[in-house]
């Protein structure tokens, strides 16, 4: 049975909190949105746009992938992530940075390339690209700017965006979009949209970073089925697990659903 606008609608209705649903056939255009213009915390899908910009600078050459970070003890915040169980003086290539970044979403990886670059101008290109409503604040795990108020922003239709230009290869390089893809292909958290889907004979690559914390759980990504097409949840002030299993559900009805 093809799920349909109103029954994702009603399944998303059903959850307590605030959600928002995005999904695009990048074959056929087709889209089913609930919510997709909401304001909501990002957690850590606000470092696709940290990867994108860094990126756009390895491009345009004034960055050069191979540089290295030293590791610092005043650097570690929290995991997710490697980095904080390493040992002080270690060197990282900005590259390293961004693999840790998306495939483990290590917070201190995120950081340290936000101290390279600059928050500032990370914002800056985000409104250059039209991201307005998505706001970097902030960095990772920093408890004293988020009780200022400072916080994370996204909405779907931005990230879907985003999305939907790496896979056109439109946003920086298509080499460049390449690389990023193949970079998301590798996350290692999957409990959420690739949930059942990795399980299948014929599992299909996904492109995708989630995002966690107290009451938030969001997934965003592609799918590379016959038909690839994207999909976002976003969840705030939910029931995570709740949420969570019906991501699982929804991710597989609508793979079968193509």
């Amino acid at each position: 049975m093809k799920l349909t606008q109103e029954m994702i609608t009603a399944c998303l209705d059903e959850i307590d909190g605030k959600t928002s649903f995005y999904y695009k056939n990048l074959v056929t255009g087709e889209v089913m949105a609930v919510r997709p213009q909401e304001k909501l915390l990002a957690a850590s899908v606000i470092k696709l746009f940290v990867l994108v910009y860094v990126f756009s600078r390895f491009e345009d050459g004034t960055l050069d992938p191979q540089e290295t970070m030293t590791l610092r003890e005043q650097d570690k915040v929290p995991p997710s992530g490697a980095l904080y169980f390493l040992h002080e003086g270690l060197e990282v290539t900005l590259m390293d940075l961004c693999k840790l970044m998306i495939v483990f979403s290590d917070n201190v990886a995120t950081n340290l390339l936000c101290d390279r670059v600059g928050i500032s101008e990370i914002v800056q290109w985000m409104k250059e690209q039209g991201y307005t409503t998505s706001v970097l604040a902030r960095k990772m795990y920093d408890v004293e700017s988020a009780q200022k108020g400072l916080q994370n922003y996204i909405c779907a239709t931005e990230v879907a965006d985003l999305l939907e230009r790496l896979y056109k290869g439109s946003i920086v390089s298509e080499k460049a979009c390449t690389q990023m893809l193949q970079i998301l292909k590798e996350q290692q958290v999957n409990g959420k949209i690739p949930f059942f889907l990795e399980r299948l004979e014929d599992a299909p690559e996904i492109a995708h970073k989630t995002g966690e914390d107290d009451g938030i759980t969001n997934d965003v990504g592609i799918v590379f089925a016959k038909e690839p097409f994207m999909l976002l949840f976003l969840g705030n002030e939910v029931d995570t697990a709740e949420y969570e299993r019906l991501m699982q559900d929804l991710s597989l009805e609508l793979y079968y659903s193509e």
